[in-house]
């Protein structure tokens, strides 16, 4: 994003201020000294990262590029306009451009709830929307007088017998490219607090008695620490901070 290589006037360095840093530089250059703690990310965390658009949830559904997601968790809202003002009345919608077999709407309780395509249970592996516009090309000449339904169960089933094709090595090198594209990585599972509890996360009594700030005061005083030790400056750690 453009906002994090642009030099904000509130980011300054006590070594350089007179120079505006940009985001990124002022975490380089904090992340040299105190070091960072990485924590994975919740199933949540991913839901709320993924790519968002805003639909209407119809009568039958939400629909996006021909195809129809629903569930009995959308009927309260049908018709209705979202909670969101200034988008038209639509509803926030949170996807996976890489398996579109499922998307998450913000329903009123703040959540993001799975909505399943109509016709998941009839295709096992993920695709993306340039797997299904290749789809649609291929049966563009269909004729079904206008029976929307009718033509998505029939995409739906040349989807499939696509990859029944890849799978049995009968597809065209086009096909191949097509489903090779499409990156299998699942959403992380929900963890559920029963779970966590048996792990004994919050259980104080499961916490290692031995690690303690107090050991801190063990460590030599002419520990340089890291930023010292290293020679890891400011326009280092910014080298640093652009290899990820």
């Amino acid at each position: 994003m453009h906002y994090h290589h642009r030099p904000h006037g509130g980011l300054r360095h006590p070594m350089m201020p007179k120079k505006a840093l940009t985001p990124n530089e002022m975490w380089a250059a904090l992340v040299a000294v105190a070091g960072y703690v990485p924590v994975p990310l919740t199933r949540n965390d991913y839901l709320e990262l993924l790519p968002v658009r805003w639909q209407a949830i119809t009568a039958v559904g939400i629909r996006i590029h021909h195809r129809t997601y629903d569930h009995d968790l959308l009927a309260p809202y049908r018709g209705q306009p979202s909670p969101h003002a200034g988008r038209g009345g639509k509803w926030e919608i949170h996807y996976n451009p890489h398996d579109v077999r499922q998307i998450w709407v913000r329903l009123p309780d703040g959540h993001l709830t799975e909505i399943g395509w109509i016709h998941r249970d009839h295709v096992h592996r993920p695709f993306n929307d340039r797997t299904w516009h290749h789809i649609r090309t291929a049966t563009l000449h269909s004729n079904h007088h206008g029976d929307t339904a009718r033509h998505e169960a029939d995409l739906a089933d040349a989807l499939d017998q696509l990859m029944r094709r890849v799978h049995s090595g009968h597809a065209t090198k086009t096909e191949q490219a097509l489903i090779a594209r499409t990156p299998t990585a699942p959403i992380p599972p929900a963890r559920h607090p029963e779970h966590e509890r048996a792990q004994g996360a919050d259980d104080p009594a499961q916490w290692d008695t031995d690690d303690s700030i107090d050991d801190l005061d063990d460590l030599p005083d002419t520990d340089p620490g890291p930023a010292a030790a290293t020679g890891f400056g400011l326009y280092d750690a910014h080298e640093e901070a652009d290899k990820w």
